[in-house]
């Protein structure tokens, strides 16, 4: 376990985004620095507690599924090493947690998929027999695995502000009708590799969300993250029980504290108790192990 980093201050280059997650700073007109700290967002809100090895974690795991499912899209890595565009004091801050991109033009949606249903459709399902507007069939139980994974965009919020669902005709609004087609396919194959692969190692990806940009071309290109507990929920296979919530490797375990407390939801968010972050910490490395077969910090693309 290390200390979270909860910030990084990289003087050598200039900041030019402060996500929820990601720390991003300009290298030249064609390539950005994106760093992974160890903050950890619920609810669209920033927490004030770290997760330790949390963004080390989140980057070597996505460059684990860019690896695997280039086949599908490009992706906006570079293979330049993070430690060679800052200065040499500020490399501790960059090491197994950083990556060199690509530039790209980020398309203004979040393309979720999901799978299983659970969460918010769950919900939504009870009352009107829908997710996301579309017609399921009858009798479905919580956590059943839905007939086919749905493509359910939705808006891409701020900081401080919440996602909100929009249809596919909004979609098409946004960017097009071909590029609405073509993300919603994209998206779909990636979900569908990544779930089949997933199952083997013993999980189950219940949902998760992409984001694509587009390059100098219009080249689609996925980017940011991929298939992490951050942007998926992740279930043990195991324990998966159709009609219960089952336990998560992801940050649900976070969330389902901070529903047993009845916070509001709005900043600022209470601090996490030192067992629930380091359980959180915990859960987030058995998932990284199980579906890289990988120990943190090793190269996982030779």
């Amino acid at each position: 376990m290390t200390t979270p980093l909860l910030e990084t201050h990289i003087k050598s280059l200039k900041r030019i985004h402060q996500g929820k997650v990601r720390d991003i700073y300009a290298i030249d007109d064609a390539t950005m620095l994106l760093v992974s700290t160890d903050r950890l967002s619920a609810f669209d809100v920033i927490l004030p507690t770290g997760i330790a090895n949390k963004g080390a974690m989140l980057t070597q795991m996505a460059n684990f599924w860019f690896e695997k499912l280039k086949h599908v899209v490009p992706n906006h890595l570079t293979g330049i090493a993070p430690e060679s565009v800052v200065a040499e004091d500020e490399q501790a801050q960059v090491a197994g947690r950083a990556v060199v991109v690509k530039k790209l033009n980020a398309l203004p949606i979040e393309a979720i998929v999901r799978g299983y249903l659970v969460g918010s459709c769950w919900k939504e399902y009870k009352q009107t027999g829908t997710v996301c507007g579309i017609k399921l069939p009858t009798g479905l139980q919580q956590a059943a695995k839905l007939p086919t994974p749905l493509f359910t965009p939705s808006s891409k919020a701020t900081v401080g502000e919440h996602d909100e669902n929009i249809s596919i005709a909004q979609v098409e609004a946004l960017i097009g009708k071909d590029m609405a087609a073509q993300v919603a396919k994209v998206a779909i194959q990636l979900y569908t590799e990544a779930a089949e692969y997933a199952l083997t190692k013993g999980i189950i990806i219940a949902d998760t969300k992409f984001e694509f940009g587009l390059d100098s071309y219009g080249t689609l290109h996925v980017m940011d993250e991929v298939l992490t507990p951050d942007s998926s929920r992740f279930w043990p296979a195991d324990t998966y029980q159709i009609g219960s919530n089952p336990p998560s490797y992801d940050k649900q375990y976070v969330r389902d504290w901070l529903e047993s407390i009845h916070w509001n939801k709005a900043p600022p968010a209470p601090a996490l108790p030192d067992d629930v972050a380091q359980r959180t910490s915990e859960k987030y490395m058995e998932a990284y192990e199980r579906l890289t077969g990988h120990q943190l910090g090793k190269s996982l693309l030779t």
